[in-house]
This record gives structure tokens, C-alpha cells and sequence, in this order.
């Protein structure tokens, strides 16, 4: 008999050896009384599906379909759910599975006689998708040799499975079977499709859109919203993604493998250096039209999306179009620490706009607008108090302001200036490379994956404090800087194509001082099994103007020693 311990109530039971999760949670449901149906747990702190047996004592935790790997387990499920109805309502058609967006995930499905999806085909993926949920249709999962596994996919025409799994390094590979339909998942899903309660799917631009549950509320449907720039930056990314080949995690390594690793580094430099340059080509027109000139470059983005790097880049490109750019930051505005916002448990709310002394920032804008010398505050991160030191500022002719912060874009900040006086720019980190053409790569992990870097290299947190943090990170983003993305005149994507593979020896090291025994072990373990789809390529050709190099180190800017207020 094994000895389980369940997490949720800290009780332990005996159990025979085999017992799967299912039937270990089915044994205690009553006393649990979950509010919403269980669908996926935790096995010493690594993320199983219930069909998962236990040979061994084990501590087990029972998962919800809320945000994390519940909410992942059920959205992976259901995109094979959509995948198996695509191949049966349209025979020999392609579905790719390309990012999230608008409140659900993009796809593009390609007809095998070229023809775009019509009204007919969404109503008929619809409802065979209703009717596998419907039948509560079993998934299967099967353990092979990773040899084997290849041979099922290159069978069934996947040459992007085919090329990451013989990629992968890995003996054994699992794959799941619906009906007589298979595909790969590097993450587990639910046991059967009567476990995935909401969802929809409708047309999107030219493509699909698979809409889920909201990741709070898992029985409403999460909002559907337009986000046409957003979707447009994705698009010009996937467009460079095809013309260099390198859609997906088995392209990339492939590449590697044959050499080329230089060469992708050097040419997805070039693509955001010349991204960037059209951005100050465009700031530099604007700043220079007689009638209406802008004067200010709003500049915002999530945590560890590269903002400041890209703002030293921007400034360079701005001098070589003629122009003075003067860097101006939110932060020496904040205001003193005992002032600041306190979130619902007590802490400082440093991401809460009133934190910022928007009075003053515009105040002193508009006067140095007006062509007046300022005397601007300095704040002291150690103190937590603002202060005046004597620095002052005043604009010249050809002087433009560069102001970057989370709070850029939020028309509270620069609400009294005219918004054709700003010129806006959002940034972001949106990873259009997948694994393979049905699992994308959660643009979050990109940025996790950085700051867990930077924050260790620079000794400020260990990997475990990360990730105990991100959570409260990206609730914040998702309040302060999301909502005004689409508000940007131009966006940029600081994401690379061979990034993951370059982060990997940086990462490896790092998640795996994670210790077994926390919370955070769970997040570490899914972030190294996913890296570890990447063939590691070390970061010495990467140049130091880099935007990586603002998360390895060994940049040629400096940057702000500034300490966080904690």
C-alpha cells in the first residue's frame, strides 16, 4: 500500500499501488468540495494528468481549471479537440495553432484546395467539436520510443513533430490518440473531452479564433476583444517566420545542427534594428511636421520586455536622424514610499498609477514643452524619498522626450497634453515560434524566462523568489499596461527566433536550484522540460547592444543601479 498525502486538506491515505489520480480524488471529492471541477493535479509539486498512477508515496495536490495548470491542461485539450474536428470537416486541411490573442488563440487553417474558411466550415467545426465534447470522448495517452513516436507522425504527414521530436535528445516520447486521430502535447491534458465545459470558436481576420474559459471563472467564457495592432505586429513576425523557415522549435534546431546559428542570431538582430529604425524614421517625420510636431515618445511594456535597452537602441537611431533625444523616467516621480498605495494584504502598490506624482510629471512636461528650464526630482530608491538635487532640464529646438515607465501609455499620465503632441510605442516579448504547429509558446514564458536570468545574474532574487512573484506581476500588468496596448502609434517585438535556445544554458542551471519541496518547483519543472526542446547555442555572438544582453549580461549600455522598493 502507498501512502498518499493530499495537499488540499494535508491528509494522508493509504492507496493500492497503481491507483490512479482520478481515483485517489474521487475517494475524497465529498471532503474536498472543490467549487469547480478538478482537472489536473500536482505530484511532488510536477503538474500530471489524472489518468497518471502512483507506485510510490507522494504528496498530491488537486488542480481547478483557474490559471496555471489546470487552466493549460483544459486549453491543450481543447485544442485537439479542434484539431480532430478540422481534420473531419475538412479533409487533407492544415490547422495551425499560432498564439493567443483577443481573449483566445489564433488559428489559421489552410484547405486543401487553397479556398479561405467560410461561415459553413466554423458552423461545421463547431459542431463536431460539440458533439466529441458531448460524448465525453476519451483521450489516450501512449509512452513509445521517441523513434517509434516519429514513425507515427512522419506516417501522418507532421514533419514539424517529426523534426522536434528527433531533435528532442529524448528515448521515450508520449503522444496522445482521439479516436483514431494523434498529436503531441508537451503538457498533460484531462482524461476525457467532457471535462472541457466552455469554449467556442468563431472567425477571426482570415483565420479562427478558439475562445476558452476565463481563467478566474472557469464557467464563463473569457471576454473576446479586438486587438488589430497586436494582431498585426504577430503577423509580420509569422510572415518573417516563413520566409526564413523557422515556424517552430524543430526548425530552429535543425538549423543549429546544420551550423547556422550565427547567421539567425545576426539576421534576427537586423529585422529588429530595422524595425527600430523605421520607428525613428517615423517619431523623426512626426517631430519635424511644420503644422503639428510631436514633441514626446511615450515608450511602455511588460516586465522584462527589453524597454530599456530598446530605448537606448531608439535613441541612437533618433541622433542619426538629427535629432537630441533626452531620456526622461517615471520612477524619479514616484512619491514617497509611506504615500504609495497599499494592496489588499498590506504591501506597497508600486504598480498602481498613484504611485506615480502624475501632477507633477505633467506639470513639468508642459513647462519644458513651453520652452522653460526645470528643475526635476531624483528619486532615491534607498530612502524611498523623492529629492531635489539641482538637476534641471530645458528643451532645445531639436530636442525630443523620450519618457519610458509602465505607465507611459495610461492617458491619466499626459492626460492635459494634446495627443497629437505624443508619439507612442509599446513593446512587447510575442513569441510567434512554437514547438510545433499545435503548441504555441505562451508568450509570458519568454519574459519569465529573462527576468529569472537577470534577476539571478545580478544576485537581486534567486529563481524561487521569481517565480513567487510573477504571479502578482502579471496581475498588475494586465491592470496597468495591457488595457493600453492598442492605444500605441507603433509596436515592436523584442522577442527573438533562436532566443530560447540561447537562454537555455542560463536557465538550465538556475530552475534547477529550485527546490523539490516548494510551490515554485512546479513552475520550474515545466520551464526547464520546455526548454529543453531547444538545442543550447552559447551567447558569445550575441552582439552587446543586444536586447538579451540586457538579461545575460555584457551589454554595452549602462543601465540604472537602481534597487527595487520592496
Amino acid at each position: 500500500m502507498l501512502q498518499i498525502r493530499c495537499k488540499n486538506n494535508n491528509e494522508i491515505r493509504e492507496f493500492p499501488e497503481g491507483t490512479s489520480l482520478l481515483e485517489v480524488y474521487n475517494s475524497m471529492a465529498d471532503e474536498l468540495q472543490f467549487k469547480y471541477p478538478v482537472v489536473s493535479a500536482k505530484v511532488n509539486n510536477a503538474s500530471q494528468g489524472l489518468k497518471f498512477r502512483l507506485f510510490q508515496n507522494r504528496d498530491v495536490e488537486f488542480l481547478d481549471a483557474r490559471r496555471g495548470s489546470g487552466y493549460r491542461a483544459v486549453v491543450r485539450s481543447l485544442c485537439f479537440v479542434l484539431y480532430k474536428a478540422t481534420s473531419d470537416t475538412c479533409p487533407g486541411s492544415k490547422l495551425f495553432i499560432e498564439h493567443p490573442i483577443s481573449g483566445g488563440y489564433y488559428c489559421n487553417l489552410r484547405k486543401k484546395n487553397g479556398e479561405p474558411v467560410t461561415d459553413e466550415d466554423i458552423e461545421n467545426i463547431r459542431n463536431r467539436m460539440r458533439e466529441i465534447i458531448d460524448n465525453d470522448t476519451v483521450f489516450h495517452r501512449h509512452e513509445a520510443t521517441t523513434d517509434a513516436a516519429v514513425k507515427v507522425f512522419a506516417e501522418r504527414g507532421f514533419a514539424d513533430k517529426v523534426k522536434l521530436l528527433e531533435s528532442s535528445g529524448q528515448i521515450y516520447s508520449d503522444y496522445y490518440t482521439l479516436e483514431d486521430t494523434a498529436d503531441y502535447f508537451y503538457g498533460p491534458l484531462v482524461p476525457s473531452a467532457g471535462y472541457i465545459k466552455v469554449w467556442d470558436v468563431m472567425r477571426y481576420k482570415d483565420g479562427l479564433l478558439l475562445r476558452t474559459h476565463d481563467w478566474e471563472d472557469p464557467e464563463k467564457l473569457s471576454p473576446m476583444y479586438d486587438m488589430p495592432r497586436t494582431f498585426e505586429m504577430f503577423a509580420e513576425k509569422v510572415h518573417w517566420d516563413v520566409i526564413m523557415r523557422q515556424s517552430n522549435a524543430g526548425d530552429v534546431n535543425k538549423a543549429i545542427l546544420n551550423g547556422h546559428a550565427s547567421e539567425l542570431i545576426q539576421v534576427s538582430e537586423a529585422l529588429q534594428e530595422k524595425k527600430i529604425v523605421q520607428i525613428a524614421e517615423e517619431i523623426n517625420r512626426r517631430f519635424r511636421d511644420k503644422d503639428n510636431p510631436i514633441r514626446i515618445v511615450l515608450i511602455t511594456g511588460p516586465s522584462s520586455s527589453g524597454k530599456t535597452t530598446f530605448c537606448k537602441r531608439l535613441s541612437i537611431q533618433l541622433l542619426a536622424c538629427g535629432l537630441r533625444p533626452l531620456s526622461f523616467s517615471t520612477d524619479d516621480y514616484f512619491v514617497n514610499r509611506v504615500d504609495t498605495p497599499l494592496l489588499p494584504n498590506g504591501d506597497y502598490d508600486f504598480d498602481n498609477i498613484k504611485a506615480v506624482d502624475c501632477d507633477l510629471l505633467e506639470d513639468h512636461l508642459m513647462r519644458l514643452m513651453n520652452g522653460e528650464r526645470v528643475e526635476i526630482p531624483e528619486y532615491n530608491f534607498v530612502t524611498g524619498m523623492r529629492e531635489f538635487n539641482g538637476k534641471k532640464l530645458k528643451l532645445k529646438n531639436d530636442t525630443v522626450l523620450i519618457i519610458e515607465g509602465i505607465h507611459a501609455l495610461n492617458p491619466l499620465l499626459t492626460e492635459k497634453i494634446p495627443d497629437d503632441k505624443k508619439f507612442k510605442v509599446y513593446i512587447s516579448t510575442l513569441t510567434s515560434i512554437s514547438l510545433d504547429d499545435h503548441n504555441w509558446v505562451p508568450t509570458s514564458d519568454n519574459r519569465l524566462l529573462r527576468r529569472i536570468i537577470r534577476d539571478y545574474n545580478k544576485g537581486a532574487f534567486s529563481a524561487k523568489e521569481t517565480i513567487s512573484q510573477w504571479k502578482n506581476v502579471c496581475n498588475a500588468e494586465e491592470k496597468w499596461i495591457a488595457p493600453y496596448q492598442e492605444n500605441a502609434d507603433m509596436m515592436f517585438n523584442s522577442a527573438l527566433n533562436i532566443e530560447f535556445a540561447v537562454l537555455r544554458p542560463h536557465a538550465e542551471l538556475i530552475l534547477s536550484s529550485v527546490p523539490k519541496n516548494c510551490p515554485e518547483y512546479s513552475e520550474a519543472h515545466r520551464l526547464l522540460k520546455f526548454i529543453h526542446y531547444f538545442i543550447p547555442v552559447d551567447d558569445k555572438e550575441i552582439p552587446p547592444t543586444s536586447i538579451m544582453r540586457e538579461f545575460l549580461g555584457g551589454s554595452s549600455f549602462k543601465y540604472p543601479n537602481r534597487q527595487a522598493q520592496d
